[in-house]
């Protein structure tokens, strides 16, 4: 993608795991931007677009989520700096938020739904 035009983030870290497609949303991935510019710091992305035959898509119980539409990330997090993070993102419009907070894999879950929602991980 030789015009990806997103100064923050690369295809590849966007791409489906599964089979490497990038169908990101072009407005969701500015508001990611504009994230990424007030939190000033780098932002590990661990899941990004996801296509429907993903198993993590394939599995849910009414079909495929926000990551197969394109509008949907998850954050790597450590720490206080996640509470900065949710401050920022909550600012600037992500209306779905969820939080893993345990084990060694916590992230943030950001999105753009249209019914706003907050949730944390079992």
């Amino acid at each position: 993608m030789s015009n990806w035009p997103y100064r923050f983030f690369t295809p590849a870290e966007m791409a489906c795991k599964h089979t490497g497609e990038c169908r990101m949303d072009p407005a969701f991935m500015q508001r990611l931007e504009r994230l990424r510019e007030r939190y000033g710091r780098p932002l590990v992305v661990t899941s990004g677009y996801r296509a429907p035959s993903h198993p993590a898509e394939a599995k849910k119980p009414g079909g495929p989520g926000m990551h197969s539409r394109g509008i949907a990330v998850d954050i790597a997090i450590q720490g206080p700096e996640a509470v900065r993070l949710l401050d920022l993102a909550l600012e600037l419009g992500f209306t779905g938020i969820g939080v893993q907070q345990k084990g060694e894999g916590r992230f943030l879950h950001l999105d753009t739904r249209d019914t706003p929602a907050i949730w944390s991980y079992p």
